[in-house]
């Protein structure tokens, strides 16, 4: 991309997900020239959006300790009280689900995950498993997940997860890009995904739901598997291979 390009990539991202941003060749050339080492929060989860990476990973300085829970806490528009109060009401409504238990240090569910799916291939009669080591990023209630380049059980698939967490329920879509060299030739499958979060945080099990080239609908099992809080450049580079490795 040039810096054009990529900033019109962040204004784009931030009105997608109901945060505009002003961002301008000039806010990229700050950041590329380490002028400005922690960009606006606004900018921060734009980026984050459009390179599937955590900030600290970009070269920028890492959020303090508590920033991730702070920024959740005020994305939701939720004081410590008001959630407080939230889980409260939770816990006596009928029916009611309990808010998500958080798992790391940073009150998130940002962190490394093994994604395992199962699918059927009509083709090949037969159950196949698609694994892939993914780096999943919480502002507020939305979460994105992103594969990493080398971390999937299928060379050259990149997978990619755009979520809403409503309190232990996870709901989103799904997409993934077939190895031109693999079985399916480069096919492009997406669809949608609802997960429930373990009281642990440490463990989103469910179901996927997408099409198949008879345009049938298909579903099967999906999990994500907690594996570390850390989002540096030396842990990602720890899970960038293949899950079987």
């Amino acid at each position: 991309m040039s810096q054009d390009d990529l900033a019109l990539a962040i204004r784009q991202a931030g009105k997608e997900s109901g945060e505009p941003n002003d961002c301008a060749k000039r806010n990229v050339q700050r950041w590329e020239s380490g002028k400005v080492l922690n960009p606006r929060p606004v900018y921060a989860r734009a980026l984050e959006r459009v390179t599937g990476l955590p900030i600290e990973a970009l070269g920028f300085a890492p959020p303090g300790p508590n920033a991730r829970a702070a920024e959740s806490a005020v994305l939701n528009g939720r004081e410590p009280e008001q959630r407080e109060a939230a889980k409260a009401r939770a816990a006596t409504a009928p029916g009611g689900i309990a808010p998500m238990t958080k798992h790391n240090d940073h009150g998130t569910l940002s962190g490394i995950w093994l994604s395992r799916y199962e699918y059927h291939s009509s083709g090949r009669e037969s159950d196949f498993i698609g694994e892939h080591y993914v780096v999943v990023l919480q502002h507020g209630n939305k979460l994105t997940a992103r594969s990493l380049p080398e971390g999937s059980s299928n060379p050259n698939s990149p997978l990619t997860l755009d979520l809403t967490v409503e309190g232990n329920v996870v709901t989103g879509t799904w997409r993934e890009e077939t190895a031109r060299d693999g079985y399916y030739a480069g096919a492009v499958y997406h669809g949608a995904i609802q997960l429930l979060v373990e009281p642990t945080g440490r463990k989103m099990s469910g179901k996927w739901v997408g099409f198949g080239k008879d345009f049938d609908v298909n579903t099967g099992p999906w999990e994500l598997t907690f594996k570390d809080a850390s989002t540096s450049k030396p842990t990602m580079a720890e899970y960038n291979r293949s899950p079987g490795e």
